[in-house]
Formats: structure tokens, C-alpha cells, sequence
């Protein structure tokens, strides 16, 4: 094993990046794979919680903080960029649902995990290669990652 790949992010990194090595399905992810993150957290929220006893997104809040833990255990700095970003989404899902509604939250969710998804798919197909979460679903979870970690990168910064 090698610097480069000695923690387990780094492996993670490494085997996605090989499904994800053209420019054109790179940048697709980079806009798809942050839309999806946010839908999923808005599908969340939309799921009804118990009246009186938690508040509209507690669902959405648990699963934020579950992925959370697992991106601050793989790395601390991903970790920190990952919470700002489920603080960023879970504000902007809040606007959304008071100024649409809890529904129309919902299908502006729907619509835009569906976008997303075909996205994806077509990036995978000018790739040429199947999306990695076929093969492992813990790829779901490194995909908003692997983004951030690009910009890290961009930024100079290390992850």
C-alpha cells in the first residue's frame, strides 16, 4: 500500500475515481451528485414525524447526522466540509418547505432526484462504465465526498 492510499477514504477515492475517469462524467457528478444528496435530505424531511413530539425534518436531521459520523470518522476535514454542507442543505430545505409547502417541497424533491438520477446514468454511459454503488452501496455515501474532495483539491486544500 502507498501513502496515497493508506487510510480507507483514500481507497474509497481511488476505486471510484476509476469509474469516473471521464471529464464529461466527472462534471455531471459534480452538479448531480450534489442535487441528489439535497433530495434525499428534502424526501426525508417530507416524511411525516410524530405531532408535538419532534419537528418537521427530524428524519431528515438523523440521517444527516449518521452520514456525518461516517464522513468525520473517514476524515475529519471531509467531515467538517460535510456538515457545513448538510447545514447549508437543511437550511435551504426549511426555506423551501415554508415558502412551497410540505408538498410542494415533496415534488420539487421528486423532480429533481428523478433529473439527477438520469443525469447520472447518462454520464455513466458516455463513461462506459456501470455507476460504482452497483457494485457496493457505500458508494452512495462516497460520492458527495469524492465531490467535496475535488474541491479540496481545487482549493489547495487537504483532505
Amino acid at each position: 500500500m502507498n501513502a496515497t492510499t493508506d487510510r480507507p477514504i483514500d481507497r474509497w477515492f481511488a476505486s471510484y475515481s476509476g469509474d469516473h475517469r471521464n471529464e464529461t462524467n466527472q462534471l455531471i457528478h459534480v452538479i448531480c451528485v450534489p442535487a441528489i444528496l439535497w433530495s434525499v435530505i428534502a424526501l426525508l424531511w417530507c416524511i411525516p414525524v410524530p405531532e408535538g413530539l419532534l419537528l418537521p425534518g427530524a428524519w431528515a436531521a438523523l440521517a444527516m447526522f449518521a452520514a456525518w459520523m461516517f464522513y468525520y470518522r473517514a476524515s475529519k476535514p471531509l467531515g467538517l466540509g460535510m456538515l457545513g454542507l448538510f447545514v447549508l442543505m437543511g437550511f435551504f430545505t426549511r426555506l423551501l418547505q415554508e415558502t412551497l409547502g410540505l408538498t410542494g417541497l415533496l415534488y420539487a424533491a421528486i423532480a429533481v432526484f428523478v433529473v439527477a438520477w438520469i443525469g447520472q446514468f447518462v454520464g455513466h454511459k458516455i463513461e462506459g462504465r456501470k455507476p460504482s454503488f452497483l457494485t457496493d452501496l457505500t458508494y452512495l455515501l462516497i460520492g458527495p465526498a469524492w465531490v467535496l474532495a475535488k474541491l479540496y483539491r481545487r482549493l489547495g486544500w487537504h483532505y
